[in-house]
């Protein structure tokens, strides 16, 4: 009989796939047909599952149209989960969301980004460690930038005064699906590995 982790273990030990498989097309979200108007946001901070598990818990119905985890911020062409957790390659964890602006804003996102993970450990998410797992807003035009540095600004001022705000903000770069296993992870192994790291903390709305 193969060897079963207990459920309490599992949800503090990340486990590791070997799978090698990748997706047929890297940006699958770039090939949906989403409704006119549709936009995209990327965000790293720590293990992409509790990321994606917290933004489909929160948003979805609410202007949260798809979300896929995978790599990008690096320079390896086609990178695997493997390579990305060896640290050597410059991608970085991320969520992919497709969203719909009348329903939800790119504020609001990147506020809530800020609130389910700590933004002030550097290449760090709980016991999740290396440069993979830095914090970290990439967007794809100018006013997403805008939007990014402002909140990043106020969350240092309003939330967290006196520690440094690591997240990096910066142009989106190539984006690589990662392999199938990690899509929707925490919800086909709902007492899989969570860290400890993401939840939402009860922070007061930033000023406007």
């Amino acid at each position: 009989m193969a060897f079963q982790m207990p459920s309490f273990i599992s949800r503090l030990v990340r486990p590791f796939t070997t799978s090698m498989s990748r997706p047929l097309v890297p940006d699958s979200l770039a090939a949906k047909n989403f409704p006119a108007g549709t936009e995209r946001a990327i965000f790293a901070g720590g293990c992409f599952w509790g990321l994606e598990e917290l933004y489909r818990k929160d948003w979805e119905g609410k202007g949260l149209l798809d979300c896929r985890v995978g790599y990008t911020g690096g320079q390896t062409e086609a990178p695997d989960y493997r390579s990305v957790c060896s640290g050597r390659t410059g991608h970085a964890e991320s969520l992919l969301i497709a969203f719909d602006p009348q329903k939800v804003s790119y504020r609001q996102l990147c506020e809530y980004f800020f609130k389910m993970h700590d933004p002030t450990t550097m290449n760090r998410q709980g016991a999740d460690t290396g440069t993979q797992y830095r914090s970290a807003i990439f967007y794809e035009n100018e006013q997403q930038k805008e939007i990014a540095e402002k909140i990043k600004e106020q969350v240092g001022k309003e939330w967290y005064k006196g520690k440094p705000i690591t997240t990096e903000i910066r142009a989106a770069t190539k984006w690589y699906d990662a392999e199938d296993y990690h899509q929707d992870y925490l919800k086909k192994e709902p007492f899989g590995y969570h860290c400890p790291a993401h939840y939402l903390r009860p922070l007061p709305a930033l000023s406007s």
